[in-house]
């Protein structure tokens, strides 16, 4: 046969091997970086913002910034309860085998009058089926309006200190924190944080998740 012909064949060969083993070399890189799995309600969905303006996608960028190699998974929805995360949960970790797991649930239940003793089964239960996956959690705390009632209210904000304790996790808090004083950063809903707010609920989650993290070198060296 030909030099052409040969030529033809191993140049075919070689398109072949490209196309079978880069995605198969893409897939194993992004098994290889660990995740950062968010299970949130709208105040991580970016609801009302634009796409990519929330402040788990800036996440992301503070990530890379500081030189930490994770991926961030955003499951968060809008409008979910502590039921809803916890039924999704199992799906997720089996999915993307997360090592942090942050926890932003509760302020749905709350603003629907759910009983705190459900709220608190159900965070149980995620905090435990995350710890059961080796992850790390951070727990989001949430703050509601004073006119659900002072009892209600202090328990339930109480209830995320408490729990964390308990599982010896990290806490967040209160995630409005740094915001609910500046109404300008709300929506006119005055529930949820508009563009500007992002880059401080970050700031305020990042303290608390940074520990979580390994660094890249301790990272490497544990390899």
């Amino acid at each position: 046969m030909s030099k052409k012909f040969w030529c033809g064949w191993r140049k075919l060969a070689l398109a072949v091997c490209t196309a079978t083993l880069l995605p198969a070399a893409a897939s194993m890189a992004r098994a290889a970086t660990p995740a950062i799995l968010v299970l949130g309600d709208s105040l991580s969905a970016e609801y009302g913002i634009a796409r990519d303006a929330g402040w788990v996608k800036l996440l992301e960028t503070r990530l890379r910034a500081e030189r930490f190699d994770y991926s961030v998974v955003n499951a968060s929805i809008s409008g979910e309860t502590t039921v809803g995360g916890k039924t999704r949960l199992p799906d997720l970790l089996a999915r993307h085998h997360p090592a942090v797991v942050i926890v932003e649930l509760g302020a749905n239940d709350a603003l629907r009058g759910l009983p705190l003793q459900t709220t608190e089964a159900n965070l149980r239960s995620i905090v435990t089926s995350a710890q059961q996956a080796k992850a790390g959690v951070l727990l989001v705390g949430m703050r509601i309006p004073p006119n659900y009632g002072p009892d209600y209210t202090e328990r339930f904000f109480s209830l995320y200190p408490r729990l964390a304790g308990e599982y010896k996790i990290r806490l967040v808090p209160f995630l409005l924190e740094q915001v609910v004083a500046r109404p300008e950063w709300f929506q006119a809903d005055r529930i949820h944080p508009t563009a500007q707010a992002q880059g401080t609920l970050l700031d305020t989650v990042w303290p608390q998740l940074k520990p979580l993290l390994k660094a890249p070198a301790a990272r490497t060296a544990g390899r």
